[in-house]
């Protein structure tokens, strides 16, 4: 029932951030940032695990001092998802996160003091086997840079991101990772299209500072879903006033819109009119809270009235064509039996659990055959 996407990506470099792909033929990763106080390691690493079960492939942490790169090692110890250590102006600090056990450090090479101080980090981070991301923001260019173009430009941010890969280059590290953030729509555009036609490394969309969750939601959807279209972008982080868990909820389902991720249930619902014959919000409200753990890819159409649901129930892996006072189920395309209509929160959660259960069990035939083999 999935539809492969058409879109062609942008050829990469492959990197590693911890045992995750990114870039080249790696699907595309969602990440977050955890916005606890770094040095409260339980109130961290409980943040973590939400947003690991919310999908996350990796996770970024703020390490502003030699004490939270402590921190950083107890949180280690306590999580296995891969870890980005996010330094501003201090190579201690980055040293000390790479020893701590970060998988990749956030850190633009120019702001880190000397060529001596910079290469020190690069050495330790191919000792240790440690990816960077250059992070260069619209709110954040060099001061002479604000002085020649007046004011953020894509421009501006390109030529921001070159100087600091320029350091990489000359130290002849090429294990990282590139992103060019603005909070302006047309200036992530402008900046990310001009830059992933000069460097083969993968990049790292956002759009930084987006804002409230619904506002920030439309505006990182309308920058991400744009590039992502034109095969630009390699991982990315929903930057929203929100749970970090919702940023990653967020991140999946611009993903799975395109085709390019799957990460659990694809609902397909309709919006309601006079016509649906229950209450088609209620039910879908319920189906989204019951079912959010699922991370099996399959969809799953709930339609109010006989009109569009026969069609869209026939396209889903299940599918609800709504009546009252009995309902019509589809499974995999086929009519599969009758259900009371006031029934069709439990029923659904049923038959995704069952399908869930019998995807496990082809799973574990798989490989015991090949152990046996």
């Amino acid at each position: 029932m999935h539809m492969l996407s058409p879109i062609k990506r942008r050829k990469t470099r492959k990197i590693q951030v911890g045992s995750v792909a990114v870039g080249g033929d790696a699907p595309i990763t969602v990440q977050t940032m955890t916005n606890t106080d770094t040095c409260d390691v339980d109130a961290t690493v409980a943040q973590i695990q939400r947003c690991v079960a919310a999908g996350a492939d990796m996770i970024r942490v703020s390490v502003p001092s030699l004490d939270a790169a402590a921190a950083l090692a107890r949180i280690r110890q306590a999580v296995q998802v891969p870890l980005i250590a996010d330094i501003h102006f201090d190579h201690r600090i980055a040293l000390a996160a790479a020893r701590a056990g970060a998988d990749c450090l956030r850190i633009n090479p120019g702001n880190i003091g000397a060529d001596d101080k910079v290469r020190e980090v690069v050495d330790c981070a191919r000792d240790l086997g440690i990816s960077m991301r250059i992070g260069v923001n619209a709110g954040s260019l060099e001061k002479d840079l604000q002085k020649k173009y007046s004011e953020p430009t894509g421009a501006a941010l390109v030529e921001s991101a070159l100087r600091h890969i320029d350091i990489l280059d000359r130290m002849n590290f090429q294990e990282f990772k590139v992103s060019v953030k603005a909070s302006s729509v047309f200036l992530t555009l402008d900046a990310y299209r001009q830059l992933s036609s000069q460097i083969e490394q993968p990049l790292h969309l956002g759009v930084t500072e987006a804002g409230v969750f619904r506002s920030g939601t439309v505006k990182s959807a309308v920058a991400l879903g744009a590039l992502l279209l034109e095969g630009i972008g390699d991982t990315l982080r929903i930057s929203l006033a929100a749970p970090p868990e919702d940023e990653v909820k967020v991140g999946f389902d611009l993903l799975k819109s395109l085709g390019l991720r799957s990460n659990g249930i694809n609902f397909i619902a309709c919006p309601s009119c006079s016509r649906q014959e229950f209450d088609v919000i209620r039910v879908m409200n319920a189906l989204e809270a019951r079912l959010e753990d699922v991370r099996l890819a399959m969809d799953v159409a709930v339609i109010g009235c006989k009109v569009n649901g026969p069609g869209e129930a026939r396209e889903a892996d299940i599918g609800i064509c709504g009546a009252s006072p009995r309902s019509l189920v589809y499974l995999g395309g086929d009519k599969s039996h009758l259900i009371a209509t006031e029934d069709i929160v439990d029923e659904v959660e049923r038959l995704v659990r069952a399908k869930i259960k019998q995807q496990a069990e082809q799973d574990e035939k798989i490989i015991m055959k090949s152990a046996s083999a």
